[in-house]
């Protein structure tokens, strides 16, 4: 089995590092921007709170609304962290 050197092993961990900090910081920007959009939409004052059809149908179109947020970051993150590990020294 081929073991990695000590460089290989440390620039690995630095770029799932880097992975690491750019996913939080999509998970922090997606977060805050759907819950800006609720509140400047003002969303709970369109749904009927004594319905538990209209309750449960919420918890998904959320959940929508915040997964098209944090996926439209992978491109992003991917370029960033693919130059991070291109100017690492490898050998």
């Amino acid at each position: 089995m081929n073991q990695f050197t000590p460089l290989e092993l440390q620039n690995w961990l630095a770029i799932y590092a880097a992975t690491f900090a750019c996913c939080v910081i999509a998970l922090t920007l997606s977060t805050a921007s759907v819950g800006y959009e609720l509140y400047r939409e003002r969303i709970w004052s369109t749904i009927d709170v004594r319905s538990p059809r209209t309750m449960l149908l919420f918890v998904p179109k959320i959940w929508w609304r915040w997964q098209r947020r944090y996926f439209l970051s992978t491109p992003v993150t991917l370029a960033i962290v693919s130059w991070f590990g291109a100017t690492l020294s490898w050998s």
